[in-house]
This record gives structure tokens, sequence and C-alpha cells, in this order.
């Protein structure tokens, strides 16, 4: 685990685990909690539902207290605009 990225906010926490994959299907708030706590993070309710809310990458279904959330999009490391020149 030595590149493992740290995530010291929420929205933070989501975009490593959407990198990851986690959000490939369907999950609940409480698999989302499950997940960053296994990875260390323990974030406060209120914050954890203000950066899923706010999270462009996710879309979310259900009525409040039981939504489930899932990708719009999968992750796709962007490009450097870096060009190497050859001597």
């Amino acid at each position: 685990m030595a590149n493992k990225k740290i995530a010291k906010t929420a929205t933070e926490a989501f975009v490593i685990l959407w990198e990851e994959g986690f959000f490939k299907s369907w999950r609940k708030q409480a698999k989302i909690v499950e997940a960053l706590a296994n990875r260390g993070n323990n974030f406060e309710h209120a914050e954890l539902g203000m950066a899923l809310k706010r999270a462009k990458h996710l879309t979310r279904d259900g009525k409040r207290g039981t939504y489930k959330y899932i990708q719009k999009y999968p992750f796709v490391r962007e490009k450097s605009n870096k060009t190497i020149h050859k001597k």
C-alpha cells in the first residue's frame, strides 16, 4: 500500500473511490461509509451527505434516507498536455 492515496475530505474520498471503480454499480450510503472506514476515513454524516450531493461524477436514486449512488461515467485519467521533444 505504498502508493495508496490519502483523502483528507469526503469529496477527495469519493473521487478516489470513483477512480478505483467502486461506483460501477449502485451503492447505498452504508456501503460507502464501510468502504471509507476500511480506508481509514471516518467523516461526519453531514459532510458525507453534502459531498455525495455535490459529486458531479455521481448520480443518485431513491428517496431521502434510502439514496443509492452510481457513477455517471467511468473514471479516465486525463492525458498530460506536456510534449516530449526529442533531440
